[in-house]
């Protein structure tokens, strides 16, 4: 079984996005969630998040939740926004370095920026670009697991 997790700030944004990407992808024998290293309990994900989902006919049902050890320990591949999200883990959690990537670094790997922009505060336009990067991205990923 892969289990993945994506992992942004705050969980309303970027990995609820990434999360639902994935598990539209219905790929049998793997189990997907989301987190973030600054996430409130319970929180929906955000309107313009919700809105991108919708107009790209993508199922969501989401509420946030606070990385903790359960789901570092939980996790086969847990990919992040941004480098800094990465750093945060790798002090937080040591034992998840080796399993913990950037989601540009596992599928494209370690050349240019690698961090996905973070929509938060954004107009419907930013929430579609953030979408679409992490659409094409995640598209790739089956292949790489």
């Amino acid at each position: 079984m892969i289990r993945v997790l994506f992992v942004c700030t705050g969980n309303t944004c970027r990995s609820p996005m990434a999360e639902a990407i994935l598990k539209s992808k219905n790929i049998p024998g793997v189990e997907v969630k989301s987190a973030g290293v600054f996430a409130a309990e319970g929180d929906a994900a955000s309107r313009y998040a919700k809105e991108v989902m919708d107009l790209n006919s993508i199922l969501h049902e989401h509420s946030s939740t606070p990385l903790t050890n359960a789901e570092i320990e939980w996790a086969t591949h847990i990919f992040t926004m941004t480098e800094s999200h990465k750093s945060i883990i790798q002090d937080i959690y040591p034992q998840a370095i080796e399993k913990t990537f950037t989601i540009k670094e596992f599928i494209i790997g370690s050349q240019g920026d690698r961090d996905i922009s973070d929509p938060f505060g954004g107009s419907l336009a930013t929430y579609k670009k953030t979408f679409q990067e992490l659409e094409s991205l995640i598209s790739q990923l089956p292949d790489k697991l």
